[in-house]
């Protein structure tokens, strides 16, 4: 294949465009912000899970507790009723006496039983709704964290998509001035090997696989013609001479 020296020459600028593109591919998926929305969006799912527990206990506690208070009210208000028929003197029996009155006893132990469980339920309740406020602010602060890593790396983005805009086009414009056939073997060498096709010959090394030509091979490329597009025998990449070549 044969390409005027300027062309050959374009296409170490057009290279020169494609690895900073490809550093900026890589930039982007590689931004610190990436494990740090990860690792604090793992903290919030977990805190957000115990969260959801505590509240959950809190709200069984309240229903617990209004259960026992409601048992209290039943059990006062029966003693209450007992009590005032006692007092009223309208049972006359002794044994009916008797039986009441054990009844008011029995219902004093079992209203006092309850009410200590009230109280239980209460602590456990307060417990509950600490760790709630707790855990609520501990969420909110993660998610705090996560808003802020997630603008930092859309502002990033941002950045990075600007300059691959204004790289993609002085690409687009530097493609358009190579010949169609050197730039489909440029771009066919780049996708099979790495992301590089051209490379420039420098002190007699190419400078794409780093290795030194032999002497059989410098001669063969100072015996070519300026417009003859050469290749490395290593690497097989295009190689671009210029006045650094060392030929």
């Amino acid at each position: 294949m044969n390409a005027a020296p300027a062309d050959q020459i374009r296409l170490l600028d057009l290279q020169a465009l494609d690895v900073r593109l490809q550093q900026l591919a890589h930039r982007r998926t590689s931004l610190p912000e990436h494990a740090e929305i990860e690792a604090l969006t793992k903290d919030h799912t977990q805190l957000r899970d115990l969260l959801v527990a505590a509240q959950t206990e809190e709200s069984d506690c309240a229903r617990e507790q209004t259960k026992a208070e409601q048992d209290v009210d039943q059990v006062r208000q029966r003693a209450a009723r007992d009590q005032q028929r006692l007092d009223s003197g309208a049972v006359t029996s002794p044994k009916d006496l008797e039986n009441l009155q054990h009844e008011i006893v029995s219902l004093a132990k079992r209203q006092s039983d309850l009410e200590d469980i009230v109280l239980e339920v209460m602590e456990r309740r307060e417990s509950a709704q600490e760790r709630v406020a707790e855990l609520t602010e501990r969420v909110g602060a993660v998610q705090g964290k996560v808003d802020d890593a997630t603008a930092r790396r859309d502002a990033a983005f941002e950045e990075i998509d600007g300059e691959v805009a204004t790289v993609t086009k002085e690409r687009e414009v530097i493609a358009g001035a190579i010949p169609a056939d050197l730039l489909k073997l440029y771009d066919k060498l780049r996708a099979q090997q790495g992301g590089v096709g051209a490379a420039r010959l420098y002190q007699r090394t190419c400078q794409g696989c780093r290795q030194e030509l032999a002497i059989t091979e410098l001669n063969e490329i100072r015996a070519a013609a300026p417009d003859t597009v050469v290749r490395c025998e290593n690497c097989r990449r295009i190689l671009v001479r210029t006045a650094e070549s060392g030929l």
